[in-house]
């Protein structure tokens, strides 16, 4: 037990950093940050916050001084707006962790505009989240607020970031745009992905369907440059357009593994890669049919095909065909042009840049699609490898404009904690809240600049529903991640997040009179998505996961439950075109008092740089000097149980999971390899970063989805 006379001496990053050092019995000292974050309210964000005598001097001088949105509180009466604010002071919050208070007072609070002192406690950055994503329902605002305070839903960082400020940036910061084989399309891209960066966003680019090194232009043999080129000019625009310098611009670029110029867009990854075309700050993601593997298997050769031809051959883009379906059509027709690999060199190749750089991310194509509930083709991810969306081409005219307005496709996120909505008893109610959170971010974004975002967002309402602190959760339960209680729970906690988000946007509809544009072409129209979970129950397996959703008073849908849904959707529709896809979670985590996304602890205690301060620690959330042996770390646990539980979860999952895999410092290519064929046969979607133990131990970070992180 900590001596309290002897560390309220200290101030509050000496108490901090007591986490690194055992105390006198070898035990973990987790009270010192405790206190620590005592101390940094006493020493630090009391002294520092401005202070205000009442509510209404308070929101009158934050509106008249310009911070906040007038017309937010202005849809509320005045009497509504005192509930809400009692009622969240009363519920007497407090940060359970110093990295949650630290992180929260330096990258969301709202501060002076000399950035000295603090304008809201965090009551107040809730309250303003729930009464503008509320619209003018002080019912929904006081649900909302109650869930994002009491730590079961969390808006991402740009919406919790910037709801209810007068000057802010978007509610969304992660986008995605494809780009055609023609100058046109590639121009409007490129201002695209520079509007987009300086607005704080994070944005993906499909490169698929640019032709390769060497193909001809207007007959004229070896003109075209291929995709390099293209890549070049993306990651200087990203650098160009760094939101006032305050932070790099984030990108990230996808390419069929079938397309010619596949090894030439690895090798610019490469530590060794020549500084002309050398990719250092820019992400990259291969996309890989199931023909690539099967090729593999046999060690056979595998085609790259030139996608001006078959553009030509099929009259449709190359990113709109499978090449799974049509792969050996494509081999035997004359009039595509095509080069030939080694199938297991390419896969060698791939293990080699990602051993190097943890690049590039992967995408499984058929795995993708064959799990795909909306008409179309999805062909590309994002920055974090979580959402797979379908988008449509644009065409443009000569100046630019549009010939003809396609749809790309931007990221609502939100996630929820899933031991606090375990503890809340209600995970429909939960569940409903934070959808309609998510749907109202999705309504009120309009991203004028790239129209072609807009159009999307406005036909499709497509958002994000994430989760967070698995780990913390399974180990506060004293289950081992990646166990087969473990996986039992995910599976059933997912399936019982689907039918409440499912449920959520049938009402949406419902209300509305309306659904996602698309939708009668959908499996959820025919009731075809509904077959699995009416044709056996989705029910736990081991009696301890019973127990859990039991003492939680959490019922699990039964088969009839999902018949009830399937009758309702195919009468009433769906709102949101997209419901789920889980992000890597970033600051988020720590001011929930939560484990990153659903992926295990990558350290008992954590230890982070923030700026001036320096070296900050992060204790597991729930952790405790008598269950460490449920917290091991991601790189003990391996890839296979990290895999197992993400399948888990994918199956009820509409878009993607960020999946990292995790390897020992004596990892090898052939364990990177042996990883990578494993998660494509247990039906994982995507696989965002690899990492292996000396990047932690040496201090490396890969940069991260800005939807996510600050």
């Amino acid at each position: 037990m900590l001596d309290a006379s002897v560390t309220t001496d200290l101030d509050y990053h000496a108490l901090n950093a007591m986490l690194n050092l055992y105390d006198d019995t070898g035990r973990i000292q987790f009270e010192a940050d405790r206190m620590a974050a005592r101390q940094y309210f006493l020493q630090h964000v009391n002294r520092n916050t401005v202070f205000f005598h009442s509510l209404e001097e308070k929101l009158r001088y934050l509106v008249d001084e310009g911070y906040y949105e007038p017309q937010v509180l202005a849809q509320y009466d005045r009497k509504d707006l005192h509930a809400i604010w009692e009622a969240a002071f009363a519920l007497k919050f407090r940060f359970p962790s110093f990295l949650g208070a630290f992180k929260y007072y330096t990258s969301y609070t709202l501060k002076t505009r000399d950035g000295q002192r603090y304008l809201e406690r965090y009551e107040d950055r809730v309250v303003m989240n729930a009464l503008t994503l509320a619209r003018g329902d002080a019912d929904l605002a006081m649900r909302l607020m109650r869930e994002i305070i009491e730590g079961r839903f969390q808006p991402a960082t740009p919406t919790f970031l910037n709801a209810g400020k007068k000057a802010r940036g978007e509610f969304v910061s992660c986008f995605l745009l494809r780009l055609e084989d023609n100058m046109e399309s590639i121009g409007r891209g490129i201002n695209s992905a520079l509007q987009l960066s300086k607005r704080g966003g994070g944005v993906a680019l499909m490169l698929t369907n640019i032709r390769e090194h060497g193909a001809p232009i207007k007959g004229i043999e070896n003109q075209s440059s291929g995709v390099i080129p293209v890549m070049k000019l993306l990651e200087d625009s990203f650098s160009y357009a760094n939101q006032l310098g305050a932070r790099q611009g984030a990108g990230a670029v996808y390419l069929n593994a079938h397309h010619p110029d596949i090894l030439r867009f690895l090798d610019t990854k490469r530590e060794n890669a020549d500084e002309k075309i050398r990719i250092k700050t820019l992400s990259l993601g291969v996309v890989i049919p199931d023909v690539t593997f099967e090729l593999a298997k046999k060690n056979e050769d595998m085609y790259l095909f030139s996608p001006h031809d078959v553009e030509k051959v099929y009259g449709c883009a190359f990113s709109d065909i499978s090449v799974t379906e049509k792969y050996a059509e494509m081999v035997d027709d004359p009039r595509i042009r095509k080069a030939k690999i080694n199938a297991r060199a390419f896969f060698q190749t791939l293990a080699e840049i990602q051993f190097e750089s943890g690049y590039p991310y992967i995408m499984f194509e058929d795995t993708v699609n064959a799990a795909n509930p909306i008409a179309g083709r999805i062909a590309m991810s994002n920055l974090c490898s979580e959402i797979l969306q379908v988008n449509e081409a644009s065409q443009f005219n000569d100046d630019l404009s549009y010939a003809q307005m396609g749809t790309d496709i931007s990221c609502n996120l939100g996630s929820m904690n899933i031991a606090r909505s375990m503890d809340g008893g209600d995970l429909g109610a939960t569940v409903n809240t934070a959808i309609r959170a998510l749907n109202a971010v999705s309504e009120m974004s309009s991203i004028e600049s790239v129209p072609s975002i807009r159009k999307g967002n406005d036909e499709g309402h497509a958002i994000g529903l994430g989760q967070m602190n698995l780990h913390g959760y399974l180990a506060r339960e004293h289950i081992h991640y990646g166990s087969a209680e473990g996986i039992d729970f995910t599976n059933i906690y997912f399936c019982t997040v689907l039918f409440h988000a499912l449920t959520a946007s049938n009402a949406l509809a419902r209300e509305r009179g309306q659904t996602f544009k698309g939708f009668a072409a959908s499996t959820y129209a025919d009731g075809s998505f509904f077959e699995k979970y009416v044709t056996r129950d989705w029910q736990p397996e081991t009696a301890r996961v019973q127990e859990l959703f039991a003492q939680a008073g959490i019922d699990v849908p039964s088969r009839d439950d999902w018949a009830a849904l399937r009758a309702a959707v195919m009468q009433d529709g769906l709102y949101n075109r997209n419901l789920q896809a889980v992000p890597p979670t970033g600051s988020i985590s720590y001011i929930n008092y939560a484990t990153s996304s659903i992926h295990p602890i990558t350290s008992k205690i954590e230890i982070r740089k923030e700026g001036k301060i320096g070296r900050v620690y992060y204790p597991a959330p729930y952790m405790t000097n008598d269950n460490l042996e449920f917290y091991r770390d991601a790189y003990e646990i391996g890839p296979e149980a990290i895999i197992d539980t993400y399948a888990a979860a994918t199956q009820h999952v509409d878009q993607g999971l960020s999946l990292t895999l995790f390897f020992p410092a004596d990892a090898s290519t052939r364990d990177i390899n042996r990883a990578q064929i494993y998660a494509w046969r247990k039906g994982i979607k995507t696989i965002y970063y690899i990492r292996l133990r000396q990047d932690a131990l040496s201090g490396t970070e890969v940069q991260g989805c800005v939807s996510c992180s600050l």
